[in-house]
């Protein structure tokens, strides 16, 4: 599979920040959306040979990339924000303007406004500052959203270990809030927590299908 790269970001020309976002599909917690824009005209080898697709990458992985991404953004190779849209939020607006939300979120935490934002997808968040563009697959194709990715898969995945020592019983720390059979079984024995998304089915349907 061909590796990301920055030749989306060059088309598109400026500085471009690569918006992608974790936790879209699960039945808990948060949905998580990051920002990132690269400083460097030449980046390290170390860094780009560790960003990926996060759905690609291992949890050991996908840790060693953000602990990089980090890192780097130390020394000013790159700038990144990261942001979330609440469970509340989600049932409210619904998952897809809950998403858009906390990626607006996350631009506006960048230092500055970049000239354009390439977005992972094809449904844009409406009212951003600058040009925007979608990208379909962007994670395997651009090395800023696929650096976006990473860092929101991570941020989530810690937040719903923590919740997990909270809320035992959903097994979050290893499903991560998905609908895995155990976390639906759980919550038909247990019923649903405060971050339980109960606009998502089975939840909104009041029933729950083992």
């Amino acid at each position: 599979m061909p590796h990301p790269t920055r030749e989306p970001e060059r088309r598109l020309g400026g500085t471009v920040a690569g918006i992608d976002e974790a936790g879209r599909g699960p039945l808990a917690g948060p949905v998580v959306a990051a920002a990132v824009v690269f400083r460097a005209a030449k980046l390290p080898r170390s860094l780009t040979g560790a960003i990926d697709d996060s759905k690609k990458l291992t949890e050991a992985k996908r840790e060693a990339a953000f602990d990089e991404l980090r890192a780097h953004a130390l020394t000013g190779t790159l700038v990144y924000a990261v942001a979330a849209a609440s469970v509340a939020e989600i049932d409210r607006l619904n998952i897809l303007r809950a998403t858009h939300l906390a990626m607006r979120r996350a631009l506006a935490r960048l230092p500055f406004v970049p000239d354009a934002a390439l977005i992972d997808g094809n449904q844009l968040p409406r009212d951003l500052p600058c040009r925007s563009e979608g990208l379909v697959k962007g994670d395997a194709k651009s090395l800023s959203i696929a650096a976006a990715s990473i860092l929101a898969k991570v941020v989530r995945d810690r937040v719903m270990a923590r919740l997990d020592v909270l809320y035992p019983v959903y097994g979050w720390g290893s499903n991560k809030g998905y609908g895995a059979r155990t976390h639906i079984e759980s919550i038909a024995v247990h019923g649903p927590s405060p971050h339980h998304r109960l606009s998502f089915a089975p939840l909104a349907q009041g029933r729950l299908s083992l």
